[in-house]
């Protein structure tokens, strides 16, 4: 049986899963290793979480990689999409999701809990989110089977909707204006962002 505790390390379908939150009889986990690079969306062009492509993958090609019984266990809930508190960018549509990715809310709650930076934002925060915030080294992550960190994605809307919320590979700073949601970064060469996986389970 595993030990469901904040924090702890579960082993569910295929990965590891890190714990962030748990109520009643159910668990929200994410991965806790970055377990491949993909797109945000398939086309450079306004988007949001509702309909990018990376939302229709991983609520249909990656949901079906699970068996029916691990299939049993994924809560499907209904997400908020916030704007974007900087740039005004739209979060668009609430959606029902039974895998996604975590906002920027999410990932300032779960990851140390850094709201209170977020709720009174600084006048330099145009960038990155409170680039000394104590809680950004947790949110590093390695690519699956390397030894090194990389970027990974967030469900929210940069500072336009051809990008998307991102958090930096080697310091974990939240990237608040985004990157593009086709080709990532492209200053520094690389093509696509992480992607790791959340989801609410039955315990």
């Amino acid at each position: 049986m595993e030990d469901y505790k904040i924090g702890s390390i579960i082993s569910f379908g295929d990965y590891n899963w890190r714990v962030l939150d748990i109520q009643n009889n159910s668990a929200l986990v994410i991965t806790e290793e970055i377990i491949e690079q993909r797109a945000y969306h398939d086309a450079y062009k306004d988007i949001t979480w509702a309909d990018c492509a990376l939302r229709k993958y991983l609520n249909g090609e990656f949901y079906d990689k699970f068996n029916a019984t691990d299939k049993s266990r994924i809560i499907p809930v209904i997400n908020k999409n916030p704007d974007n508190q900087w740039y005004g960018s739209k979060g668009g549509a609430d959606t029902q999701d039974s895998i996604f990715l975590l906002s920027l809310e999410e990932v300032c709650k779960y990851f140390g809990d850094s709201r209170s930076k977020l709720q009174n934002r600084g006048k330099n925060q145009r960038y990155w989110f409170e680039r000394k915030d104590e809680n950004n080294s947790k949110r590093i992550a390695r690519l699956q089977g390397k030894e090194w960190s990389w970027w990974w994605w967030l469900r929210s809307p940069g500072r336009v909707n051809v990008k998307a919320v991102y958090i930096f590979g080697t310091d974990g700073n939240i990237g608040i204006q985004g990157n593009n949601i086709l080709k990532g970064n492209i200053s520094d060469g690389k093509c696509t962002g992480g992607v790791r996986p959340a989801l609410w389970l039955n315990i």
